[in-house]
């Protein structure tokens, strides 16, 4: 058996397809478990916050069964040592800017294909992401988020294959909604100083 990192892009897009799942309270408890785990194995001075983001994070929202985090980092931190820390957790470093100090990991994906629980951790510098200000105008406005849920539906019919194909089909929506946001909850997540 191929390990992930041995698979072409269509290999994995075939072996972890776009699925889309009616919404389950248990994503919160999902979160609220990893986000423990995350809270007691990293430095506590690093950690400036943690939120659960995306699909699974509105409560009535179709979503993938995966449970976004992004965790914001203050400090000098050495994403070395940050990588480290998250693959004793059994995270796995998908993408890494040392540039930007971001990294991106997943856990739940397998040679055999998904797992039980999935989860995808956005690690980034403490600051005012869009991500946050999207999902709080969707919880805030149902009627966007209702139409959210079927554009995804549509898509997931399209491009079931396609993760990058389904992620660009929503990118506009995303924009428009993320900026209404921003205008709605004016400077809600931006860093104290």
């Amino acid at each position: 058996m191929k390990k992930l990192e041995e698979m072409s892009l269509h290999e994995l897009w075939q072996l972890f397809p776009i699925v889309l799942r009616a919404p389950d309270p248990n994503y919160q408890l999902w979160y609220a478990d990893e986000k423990q785990k995350i809270v007691q194995h990293l430095h506590s001075a690093v950690i400036y916050r943690i939120n659960h983001i995306g699909s699974t994070s509105v409560p009535g929202l179709i979503a993938k069964p995966t449970v976004d985090i992004l965790l914001e980092l203050v400090g000098s931190y050495d994403l070395d040592s940050v990588i480290s820390d998250l693959q004793s957790l059994k995270w796995q470093v998908m993408a890494r800017n040392n540039r930007l100090k971001t990294i991106d990991l997943n856990k739940g994906y397998l040679p055999t294909g998904f797992a039980e629980k999935v989860y995808h951790l956005h690690v980034k510098p403490a600051g005012d992401w869009g991500e946050l200000y999207f999902r709080d105008y969707l919880i805030a406005n149902s009627d966007v988020a209702k139409q959210y849920g079927e554009l995804k539906l549509k898509l997931e019919q399209k491009y079931k294959y396609n993760r990058d194909a389904y992620t660009a089909a929503k990118t506009d929506f995303v924009t428009r909604y993320t900026q209404e946001g921003r205008e709605a909850f004016n400077g809600r997540y931006r860093p104290v100083k």
